[in-house]
């Protein structure tokens, strides 16, 4: 079992900065990536960022260049870094973590909401 708990949500006007952490605790070992995801109302969740247990990161397009995605594995934690936000990115955040040991499994985060006024 791998637990996330997700921080640092808020409220932010447009062009402000947010950084979410996501601490992972259980059976850290078998992470092979960590990752954040986002959920619009109304919409699917969708991928914003990844990053694998070698530091290989990925992007989703709109966040390119504004997000930036690293880890502390000293602290097991993973943090999304978000300058020049935009009203669009208002969602819920959740993290994510895809682990291996015996079967591939994936655990979810609680979710943090991040509301970009315009």
């Amino acid at each position: 079992q791998v637990q996330l708990v997700e921080s640092g949500g808020g409220l932010v006007q447009a062009g402000g900065s947010l950084r979410l952490s996501c601490a992972a605790s259980g059976i850290i070992f078998t992470i092979t990536s960590m990752g954040w995801y986002r959920q619009a109302p109304g919409k699917q969740r969708e991928l914003v960022a990844t990053i694998t247990s070698t530091g290989s990161t990925n992007y989703a397009d709109s966040v390119k260049g504004r997000f930036t995605i690293s880890r502390d594995n000293a602290k097991n934690t993973v943090y999304l870094q978000m300058n020049s936000l935009k009203p669009e990115d208002t969602a819920v955040y959740y993290c994510n973590a895809d682990t291996f040991y015996s079967a591939r499994k994936v655990y979810w985060g609680q979710g943090t909401q991040v509301t970009v006024s315009s």
